[in-house]
């Protein structure tokens, strides 16, 4: 009997070493089994061949692939859950620059259909699963746009219009959604604050009275109010690289709104801290809270100089979000404001790897982040960038919870 338990056993171990190598595929987790050093890979032909070891492959592969291409162990799956009832969630929407042309005109020239899928498909589901994921808020990170023309705007327009009126929502002007000396008239054109202010939600947005440039004002820098799970929100939707004088008005506004619990999204945020001089260094340099700029001139204040000025200075800032940084992609740091108050500082840029939902749940005071591809329909595991997990699935820590 312990011969015949000694070799089931051998066997068994031996179809996990197999199982490791299935598991062990780009579209799936990385698997648990993945150090194990129990069995050599040269016995793997000597298994092949076991009557024993063909019987419990298949078996071992059942029970360990779930339905919906779920993988049991450390609670690693890639299939994102309903939200339970006592939590609600916030969607941040990171940079959406995948525009795509197809077909020509009659003379095969000139293109006649712009489109964004990736864009199209992530506001299709937040629409579609506001409900189940108990979504209370959008928030877009800017570059909203590629290019900065009409067409794209026209594209972009389509798109966030699947929320409009579903939902709440702000978006951050980009460094592509505006001039290098920070006119963002387009992106006034198409998201005006007149678009919003029918809504209870729409707090404002900063004006100077009789200007004629379309630097800073019109929407391009606003903030929203809601309430969920008994808690007030604010949330400030901040140009790239904002100006002194916006910086004052949000400062205004958070001190107005203090009794609010506040987010920040600005597009610049975390990256490689110095602006890098050859193209690697975006990979390969130091990051942190970048001290560089790209939009506005000399008027432009860097993430740091915004830290420093503004955000730090307000104890109910909990989370500032970013994008901009694509070949950083994903990052967090974890600061502490001049009143001791704890902000989350998080950066996501995926191109066409996901969009981020931040399910709060407030009786554990958590924050679980999710990151997931609506196109593939699976939580985001590893990128060809960011290839650790916990960078794209992780839980923040923050009291809500008055027990």
């Amino acid at each position: 009997i312990n011969t015949l338990a000694s070799m089931v056993r051998y066997h068994f171990l031996l179809a996990l070493c197999r199982l490791e190598e299935i598991v062990n595929s780009p579209k799936l987790p990385r698997s648990p089994f993945s150090d194990m050093q129990l069995i050599q890979r040269t016995d793997m032909t000597a298994y092949r061949t076991s009557i024993l070891g063909k019987a419990l492959l298949p078996l071992v592969i059942a029970v360990l692939h779930s339905v919906n291409n779920q993988i049991a162990f450390g609670e690693i799956t890639t299939k994102l859950e309903p939200a339970p009832n006592s939590s609600f969630s916030i969607v941040v929407i990171p940079d959406t620059q995948r525009y795509q042309i197809s077909g020509k005109d009659s003379a095969g020239a000139n293109p006649i259909r712009l489109s964004n899928p990736i864009f199209e498909s992530w506001t299709d589901w937040i629409s579609n699963h506001i409900i189940e994921q108990r979504i209370v808020f959008v928030s877009h990170v800017g570059d909203i746009v590629d290019v900065n023309n009409r067409d794209q705007w026209q594209v972009a327009r389509r798109c966030m219009d699947k929320l409009h009126g579903k939902v709440p929502y702000g978006i951050s002007v980009g460094n592509h959604d505006m001039t290098g000396e920070g006119n963002s008239k387009l992106f006034q054109e198409y998201f005006a604050k007149e678009r919003f202010e029918s809504f209870d939600w729409y707090g404002g947005c900063y004006e100077i009275d009789g200007e004629t440039q379309a630097v800073s004002v019109n929407n391009a820098n606003s903030y929203q109010l809601f309430e969920a799970g008994g808690m007030q929100f604010i949330v400030l939707h901040l140009e790239c690289n904002a100006p002194d004088e916006v910086l004052k008005w949000a400062s205004d506004v958070l001190n107005q709104h203090h009794d609010k619990r506040a987010m920040i999204t600005t597009h610049m945020g975390l990256g490689p801290k110095d602006r890098p001089v050859k193209a690697e260094e975006y990979f390969t340099a130091p990051k942190g809270r970048m001290t560089w700029t790209k939009r506005h001139g000399p008027r432009g204040n860097s993430p740091q100089q915004m830290w420093e000025k503004c955000f730090s200075k307000h104890e109910n800032i909990f989370m500032v979000c970013c994008g901009d940084q694509s070949r950083t992609q994903a990052m967090r740091q974890k600061s502490i404001g001049k009143n001791g108050n704890t902000v989350h500082e998080v950066l996501s840029d995926y191109g066409n790897n996901g969009l981020r939902l931040m399910r709060f749940i407030p009786s554990k005071n958590q924050i679980k982040v999710f990151t997931y591809e609506p196109l593939a329909k699976e939580l985001c595991q590893t990128t060809s960038i960011v290839k650790e997990r916990d960078q794209h699935q992780f839980t923040l820590q923050y009291q809500m919870s008055t027990d």
